[in-house]
């Protein structure tokens, strides 16, 4: 008995490509190509198939691209659909996006050597050991977390104007001695190299497909920033509305952010929680809370200094201005605390394991947070801070003000009983 055919339409074919074109590509590739009813890509990797072998309608995507795709592929559904990109479709390519649309089992990628594998094969640099920045469709501010002095970093460019942008990054935040090496049309046949130093930078803008190595060095003047949380206070513009350094690593500790996941930083100041909070990994999120619209310009700048620009502000008080915000896996509360209702808002918004992290100098608020600590447990800390000082010609300490801490998880049990009942006792 003969089989019904079978209903399910063709996978997507999605074809890496590099700059050598049509005669880099591996037999299979090239099928999938010349099989093709529907050819879809930039226009410069549509120009790099030869018509006699790929008949198939030439579709270029528009920009933006992302917006587009859902439309672009309903439009040919049903026929044989090949999707160009350039190298390693699945790595900073449109391979992720077709998978979000498609799911995995709809697509057939034929992978090429990613521009990072040539670039990395041409400088002798293991690829493990380097760091990669794609600035395609992203602000140049985000290479300045990856600088480090001796670290080498690999900076996908969005176009022939990136190499003289990432020199005059560099310049601003004090990497100026680091060497650049261009290297345009990987893999073609008009692959070359331009190479000098971020401080003189000086070369002309030239093809548009190029990778930028950078070997960071760091001037001597210039500030270190490490990569764990407590940044030197200096690295952040402020009017004094700053978790202090030695405070604010404690703070992260107890917020332990983790990939992918997203906090909420009520009562911004100057967003230095926030900050560090996407400093601690590229997939971190974060959404900070600031009620001044001064202050929340001024966090702005601090995260494109610090090297997360993706910091979204959002101006307005809360806990009104929670409303319609994505569920958070982490709340830093550091200002309004005892704004009615705010502390309650928060630990609904909260899925269960979610954790709260509250900071206070008053006594206002330190009575408030020991409420809620006998209400809900988790951790009631005090941290104190002292530094040495002149005192006439001696040393002595000058002591911070205390900064006292409430931490807690949230229980997908809701408050525990005994403690409410404990607290009723105390109160009695």
């Amino acid at each position: 008995m003969t089989p019904a055919p079978s209903a399910e339409p063709p996978a997507v074919a999605v074809v890496g490509i590099g700059a050598d074109g049509w005669d880099g590509l591996p037999a299979a590739s090239r099928a999938a190509l010349a099989q093709a009813e529907v050819l879809i890509g930039g226009p410069r990797q549509l120009e790099l198939l030869p018509a006699g072998q790929c008949a198939g309608e030439r579709v270029s995507w528009p920009s933006p691209l992302r917006p587009a795709v859902p439309g672009l592929l309903a439009a040919h559904a049903g026929r044989r659909v090949a999707v160009l990109a350039s190298g390693d479709p699945m790595f900073h390519g449109i391979g992720r996006a077709l998978t979000e649309e498609l799911g995995a089992a709809a697509l057939h990628v034929f992978p090429h050597p990613s521009s990072v594998s040539l670039a990395c094969a041409r400088l002798g640099w293991p690829v493990e050991d380097t760091e990669v920045v794609t600035l395609v469709g992203r602000p140049a501010a985000r290479l300045a977390a990856a600088l480090h002095d001796g670290r080498r970093v690999l900076v996908l460019s969005a176009n022939a104007d990136t190499p003289a942008e990432v020199a005059a990054l560099l310049r601003e935040r004090g990497f100026g001695p680091s060497r650049l090496r261009v290297l345009e049309q990987l893999g073609g046949a008009g692959e070359s190299t331009h190479e000098g130093v971020a401080g003189t930078w000086s070369h002309a803008p030239g093809d548009a497909l190029n990778v930028v190595a950078v070997e960071c060095r760091r001037s001597p003047d210039a500030p270190r920033l490490g990569v764990v949380p407590g940044l030197p206070d200096t690295a952040y513009e402020s009017d004094g509305q700053l978790t202090k350094r030695y405070v604010r690593a404690a703070t992260l500790a107890a917020l332990a952010p983790a990939p992918g996941e997203l906090l909420w930083d009520v009562g911004g100041g100057s967003g230095s929680i926030a900050v560090e909070w996407l400093r601690a990994h590229p997939a971190c999120r974060a959404v900070t809370i600031e009620k001044n619209p001064v202050r929340a310009e001024r966090i702005t700048r601090n995260a494109e200094r610090l090297g997360v620009p993706g910091l979204r502000v959002v101006t307005g008080a809360a806990p009104d201005a929670l409303a319609g915000l994505p569920t958070p896996d982490a709340v830093f509360i550091g200002g309004g605390l005892t704004a009615p209702g705010l502390l309650d808002a928060a630990l609904a918004a909260l899925p269960p394991g979610g954790r709260l992290v509250a900071n206070t100098v008053t006594l206002e608020s330190e009575a408030l947070l020991t409420e809620y600590y006998r209400r809900h447990g988790g951790e009631l800390v005090r941290l104190a801070v002292a530094q040495a000082v002149p005192v006439g010609g001696f040393t002595g300490w000058r002591q911070a003000m205390p900064v006292t801490q409430w931490s807690v998880t949230k229980s997908d049990q809701g408050p525990d009983p005994s403690r409410a009942q404990q607290a009723g006792v105390d109160q009695r």
